[in-house]
C-alpha cells in the first residue's frame, strides 16, 4: 500500500407525468435491484496496485456489484506518468478523505458504497466493508435506472424511502472503458503489462435529486468518446458521501 504525502453535458429536466414516477415502496419492480459500488483508486506507478487491479476484475464479474477503476495521478512524479489517470479521479479521492475526516489517501484504495475506505488488494476486508455498508444503507437505497434511445440517454430516480430524512443527492454520470492493457516502461512496475477493468474516463454531475422522483435526459453525443463502452449513474449524498443509488448499462 502506498500512502500519498466532463466534459459538458446537455441536460434537460423532465417533469414526469402524474402517477408514472411516484414510488410508494423502496423499490419498484420496474427498477433493477440495488447494487454495491466499489471504487478502486489505483496507479500505474504503484508497485502494490497490480494485485488490487486483479481483485477488482473479479468483482466486476458479479451481478450485485458495480466495480470501477479510477486511476489517479498522485504518483506521476516518481518516474512514470499514468496513461489513464485523471486529476478529477484524484480530486474525488480527496473528497472522500475529507468527508470521512480521516485524511486517508493511498493506493490501492477501495471506497465501498461511498462510506468505507479499505485496502484494495484484500478481498476479505472488502467483503467485510460491503456487509457493513449494506447494513447502513439498507433503508436508504433509492431506486434508479437509465437507458438510451437513439441519441438520448434517460435517467430516472424514485423518491426517498419512507421513514428516511433523505432530501438531496448529486446525480453523477460516468463514462467507462471496460478494459485496457498498458505496458509500463518506467517506474516501480517497469516491464509489466497491467490490465485494468471498468476504467472511469470521465465523471460529472448531471443533476440534483431532492427526495422526489426525477427524470433527466442527456444528449448522447455529448458523452461519446472512442473508448467509451459503458456508463454508470451514481446517486450520492454530497461529493464524497454515501452512494444511495447506482445503475450500469452498456452504450453500444
Amino acid at each position: 500500500m502506498r500512502l500519498a504525502p466532463f466534459l459538458a453535458l446537455t441536460i434537460a429536466f423532465v417533469i414526469p407525468p402524474s402517477g408514472v414516477m411516484v414510488q410508494t415502496a423502496p423499490f419498484d419492480p420496474f427498477f433493477p435491484p440495488p447494487k454495491n459500488v466499489l471504487e478502486l483508486f489505483t496507479s500505474q506507478g504503484c508497485d502494490t496496485c497490480p494485485p488490487a487491479d486483479q481483485v477488482l476484475q473479479k468483482y466486476a464479474e458479479r451481478d450485485d456489484t458495480i466495480a470501477l477503476t479510477l486511476p489517479v495521478d498522485i504518483w506521476d512524479y516518481l518516474g512514470w506518468k499514468d496513461t489513464l489517470a485523471s486529476q478529477k479521479n484524484s480530486e474525488r479521492q480527496k473528497a472522500y478523505a475529507k468527508t470521512r475526516g480521516d485524511g486517508a489517501i493511498f493506493t490501492p484504495q477501495v471506497v465501498v458504497n461511498g462510506l468505507l475506505s479499505v485496502n484494495g488488494s484484500k478481498p476479505g476486508t472488502i467483503e467485510k466493508a460491503i456487509k457493513t455498508t449494506e447494513g447502513e444503507l439498507r433503508s436508504k437505497r433509492v431506486p434508479i435506472r437509465f437507458w438510451h434511445e437513439r441519441n438520448t440517454i434517460y435517467i430516472e430516480a424514485g423518491e426517498a424511502p419512507q421513514g428516511t430524512d433523505l432530501k438531496r443527492a448529486i446525480v453523477w454520470f460516468a463514462v467507462v472503458q471496460k478494459s485496457a492493457k498498458v505496458p509500463i516502461e518506467q517506474g516501480d512496475n517497469k516491464g509489466k503489462t497491467l490490465t485494468y477493468t471498468n476504467i472511469v474516463r470521465e465523471m460529472s454531475p448531471v443533476g440534483v435529486w431532492k427526495g422526489k422522483p426525477l427524470s433527466i435526459a442527456l444528449a448522447r453525443t455529448a458523452i461519446m468518446r472512442p473508448e467509451t463502452e459503458a456508463s454508470v449513474v451514481l446517486l450520492q449524498e454530497g461529493r464524497g458521501g454515501p452512494i444511495i443509488g447506482a445503475a450500469w448499462t452498456s452504450l453500444w
